[in-house]
């Protein structure tokens, strides 16, 4: 099978398993198990590194059924194929040609035959950052907050397992509103999510070639020019509109709403924390933030979206239109056909499953539009973020939201290719024609 269907049915595998567990009475707090869906809805979610719940993950889920959440956040941010090749490395020292392909396409590496090592060095950073992250909160909440040792540990691994992976679930039932004045929780938690947001392939360079940025390639500069103009952008943006709002920065002081609006922008990036009500939030809010996380974070990230490439990449291409240039040119390369046309399918692929899924989750529900639009941007960037109406929607709406979930981390792209029934190139191109654009 060719890679991107490989990688599919590898995520359809964990989510069948992670179902499995969810299922079993011992996961569950109280007497008998969780439903069909609780346990589906929850696994998909996992594995996809949303964050979308429909029960409560404090109260619902027993430390067993947490543990199965967090194992398939963290299989999920891996991504699975990655996550076998590591067993395969770990057990039998070697990867064959079709691990090493199917690993390569997940990991959106350049060739085979690097594959041994971009895996240990995804490990590495993965354990790095979540081991750093758990120790900051850990001391924290024992220190700070008087938690027990055991209990301050468990909130720590939890939540830096779910930032780094840009997840979004949360040990605590209001998710991070009770720490929203907190700047610890809430920067360690940020610079988790930002970490794993640029993308593997953009550390594993960034540390490479540390002193040396000349050396970093286009994917890598566009990054790391995007990332901090949109949480710049994002953080200016959610501030000013809720600044007065009594249902979420209203109350709070200037710098816990500067905090709190950074927070919330940091999250856009597909991480799915909130420190304020989201659902108190404006529309013009909801809109700006869907915006944000339909965007996405980078690529071969743990985070969703489009990805900030392809919206730097379809920017470029309108800058070099609008100056009539013959060709589009990013920070001194010249700028791939090809990519302008994965760009754009990309972009029309997102749109598409997106605007059908709104329209099917309104007839089902009747919610109001700004509500299910970013409810399924959320989905589909693989962000988490509620307006608090997933747990009220019908069964098939929130199968649906599940699908999108689905789609969204395995990439429109390479959904589409695992899906796509030709296996053989044409090899023959027909006469060209010009249609009247605009």
């Amino acid at each position: 099978m060719r890679p991107a269907r490989v990688t599919m049915f590898g995520f359809l595998g964990g989510v069948t398993i992670g179902t499995g567990l969810l299922l079993l009475p011992i996961a569950k707090s109280g007497p008998g198990g969780s439903t069909l869906i609780e346990a589906f809805f929850t696994a998909v979610s996992a594995i996809c590194v949303t964050g979308h719940i429909i029960v409560d993950t404090a109260t619902h889920w027993t430390v067993f059924g947490q543990v199965v959440i967090l194992l398939l956040i963290q299989v999920g941010g891996f991504g699975v194929m990655t996550f076998a090749s590591i067993i395969g490395i770990a057990v039998v020292r070697r990867l064959s040609l079709s691990s090493r392909l199917t690993t390569a396409a997940e990991t959106r590496a350049i060739g085979v035959g690097d594959i041994r090592t971009v895996v240990l060095s995804v490990v590495k950073i993965s354990l790095v950052v979540e081991g750093v992250t758990a120790l900051v909160l850990f001391l924290w909440f024992w220190l700070h907050y008087g938690r027990t040792p055991l209990d301050a540990a468990w909130i720590g691994v939890f939540h830096a397992v779910s930032s780094f992976n840009n997840a979004g679930f949360s040990l605590f039932s209001d998710n991070l509103m009770g720490y929203v004045d907190d700047p610890v929780v809430s920067l360690t938690i940020c610079a988790a999510v930002i970490i794993g947001g640029l993308g593997f392939p953009v550390i594993m360079q960034v540390l490479k070639h540390a002193g040396r940025p000349l050396r970093w390639t286009m994917n890598t500069r566009i990054v790391l020019w995007a990332t901090p103009v949109l949480l710049v952008a994002g953080t200016a943006f959610i501030t000013a509109v809720e600044w007065s709002s009594p249902g979420t920065l209203g109350p709070l002081p200037w710098p816990e709403k500067l905090l709190a609006g950074f927070f919330q922008s940091v999250q856009t990036r597909t991480a799915g924390f909130n420190s304020v009500d989201i659902g108190a939030m404006s529309d013009a809010t909801l809109f700006g933030m869907s915006a944000l996380m339909f965007i996405g974070g980078g690529p071969a990230s743990t985070a969703g979206g489009i990805k900030v490439t392809t919206f730097a990449v379809l920017l470029f291409i309108l800058i070099a239109e609008v100056r009539g240039d013959g060709a589009v040119t990013v920070f001194g390369k010249r700028l791939a056909r090809s990519v302008h046309r994965q760009a754009i399918s990309v972009v029309l692929l997102a749109v598409g499953v997106v605007v059908v899924t709104t329209i099917a989750i309104m007839l089902l529900s009747g919610e109001r539009l700004a509500l299910v639009l970013f409810e399924t941007v959320s989905a589909f960037g693989t962000v988490g973020l509620s307006a608090g109406i997933t747990a009220d929607l019908p069964v098939a709406a929130q199968l649906l939201l599940a699908a999108l979930m689905f789609i969204g981390r395995l990439g429109p792209i390479t959904f589409a290719s695992a899906l796509a029934l030709r296996e053989r190139r044409v090899l023959y191109q027909l006469p060209k024609e010009r249609p009247i654009i605009g």
